[in-house]
C-alpha cells in the first residue's frame, strides 16, 4: 500500500498545494469542496453528497453487506496573513492554511483513489465513507462546528469505526504519535466584565476600582487549577485578553477579560466553570460586580484502544515500531471529538517537520510541511480501513 501510495505523490502534492493556495475560512469551504467533489467523481465509482454540514463532503465507496469505516479529514483555512514565501503562499490575501488542513485534505482524496483500487483487486465487502469536513477551526453563530454539523446530515449513521490523522510540523517528518485513551482537550472559553463604578484617578476613595478588583480576582482564577482541581488530573486556565481604562487619570467603570479552559475529566471541566464563577465572585463583598458569559466548545476527545492498536500496527510495519511514538497529544482541542462520540475512533499525529531545522509551529504565519509525508499518510489510513474490511482488524467488546 505504500509503494502505490508514494506512486502518487505528484498528485497529492499538486492537490495540496492547489488547496494551499486557495484557502477558505471555516463554513466558506466552497472551492475546497468542489475540488474535493470534482477529484472523487475523477477517481470514479464514488457515491458523492455536497452540502453535508453545510460545506463539507462525503464519499462512499461500497461493496454488498460488510461493516462500515469511515476516515475523516478537516478543509477549513485560519484568518492569519501568509509569510511563507513559498510558490504555493495563500493568494487569498489574510487567509492561510496555517495548521495542515490542506494536507489532511490531499491525503483523504489519496486514500480514496488507494482504496478505489482495493475494492476493485482485493474483493472487499462493506463501506468506506470519506468525510470531508468543514469548519474544524471555529463554529457557526449557533456555537457548533463541522463535525456536529456534519453529524447532523448523517455523517456517522451506521459508521463501525472512524479513523484520522493530523499532521504535526514540529515532529520529525515520518514519525507516527498515537495513544489509546484521552487524545486531545475538551475546550471552554469565558469572558466576564468586571464593574465598579469608575472616576477620578486622583480621587480613587471615591470610586471603585475594577482594575483594583481585578488583583483578587487574578489571584484566585490562577489558583484554580493549582489549589481546586486534583493535580492527578491535567487541567488548564488561561487568560488571553485583559482590557479596561482609556487614560492615565481616569478609573474605568468596567475591565473585560477572556480566557479558555482545558480538560479531560468531564467533572475536572464541570469544576473549572464552578470555579471561574467563584473567583469572580469575590468582588461582590468588595463593592463591585461582575457579569460572566461562558461558550462550550468541543468535547475530550477519546482514542479507542482497539482502534489505536490498529493505527499502531499497520504504520509500525510501514515506518517501523521505533518511529511509532506512544505519547499524549496535549490540551489542544480537536472537534473530532464529536465523532469519536459516535463510533469507535482514533486519530493519529504525523510528523511533518521540514528538515532544516526552522520550527513552523501551527497557527503561525511560517507554518509550512514536509510533503514527503503525504504519500504515507495516505497509505496507513487505506490499509487500516482495508484490513478492517477484510476481516483482519476486529472491534470486541467495549473500552
Amino acid at each position: 500500500m505504500l509503494d502505490k501510495a508514494k506512486s502518487l505523490s505528484p498528485e497529492l502534492i499538486r492537490l495540496r498545494r492547489d488547496i494551499h493556495r486557495h484557502p477558505e475560512l471555516s463554513f466558506q469551504e466552497v472551492r475546497t469542496a468542489k475540488l474535493v467533489a470534482d477529484t472523487l467523481h475523477e477517481i470514479g465509482g464514488i457515491r458523492i453528497k455536497t452540502g453535508i454540514g453545510k460545506t463539507g463532503v462525503i464519499g462512499e465507496l461500497s461493496n454488498g453487506d460488510g461493516p462500515t469505516i469511515a476516515i475523516r479529514a478537516d478543509m477549513d483555512a485560519l484568518p492569519i496573513i501568509e509569510k511563507t514565501g513559498t510558490q504555493y503562499t495563500s493568494i487569498n490575501n489574510g487567509v492561510m492554511h496555517a495548521c495542515g488542513h490542506d494536507a489532511h485534505t490531499a491525503i483523504l482524496l489519496g486514500v480514496a483513489h488507494l482504496l478505489k483500487d482495493s475494492f476493485a483487486h482485493d474483493g472487499l465487502k462493506g463501506t468506506v465513507r470519506f468525510l470531508f469536513q468543514p469548519s474544524e477551526e471555529n463554529c457557526d453563530s449557533e456555537g457548533l462546528s463541522g463535525a456536529p454539523r456534519m453529524i447532523e446530515d448523517g455523517a456517522m449513521e451506521g459508521v463501525d469505526a472512524v479513523i484520522a490523522l493530523h499532521v504535526e510540523a514540529t515532529r520529525p517528518s515520518g514519525q507516527v504519535c498515537i495513544t489509546g485513551g484521552w487524545s486531545s482537550a475538551a475546550v471552554d472559553s469565558f469572558e466576564a466584565w468586571i464593574t465598579g463604578t469608575g472616576g477620578h484617578g486622583a480621587y480613587p476613595h471615591e470610586a471603585i476600582d475594577p482594575l483594583w478588583l481585578l488583583g483578587p480576582i487574578m489571584s484566585a482564577l490562577h489558583g484554580i487549577v493549582a489549589r481546586r482541581i486534583n493535580p492527578m488530573k491535567p487541567a488548564v486556565l488561561s487568560l488571553g485578553q485583559i482590557h479596561g481604562g482609556t487614560t492615565s487619570n481616569v478609573i474605568p467603570p468596567e475591565v473585560y477579560i477572556q480566557g479558555t479552559l482545558r480538560s479531560f475529566d468531564p467533572e475536572v471541566r464541570q469544576t473549572l466553570l464552578a470555579e471561574v464563577e467563584r473567583a469572580l465572585s469575590i468582588v461582590r463583598p468588595l463593592g463591585g460586580d461582575y457579569r460572566l458569559e461562558v461558550w462550550h466548545g468541543y468535547p475530550a476527545g477519546w482514542n479507542d484502544p482497539q482502534v489505536t492498536g490498529w493505527l499502531q500496527s499497520v504504520a509500525g510495519e510501514m515506518v517501523g515500531t521505533h518511529n511509532v511514538i506512544d505519547d499524549k497529544m496535549g490540551m489542544g482541542a480537536e472537534d473530532f471529538a464529536y465523532m469519536c462520540q459516535k463510533a469507535p475512533g482514533a486519530m493519529f499525529l504525523l510528523g511533518a517537520a521540514l528538515p532544516d531545522g526552522i520550527e513552523r509551529a501551527h497557527h503561525t504565519n511560517i507554518f509550512d510541511i514536509d510533503e514527503n509525508v503525504l504519500p504515507l499518510g495516505a497509505a496507513v489510513l487505506a490499509e487500516t480501513a482495508r484490513r478492517f474490511l477484510q476481516g483482519d482488524l476486529k472491534l470486541t467488546g467495549t473500552n
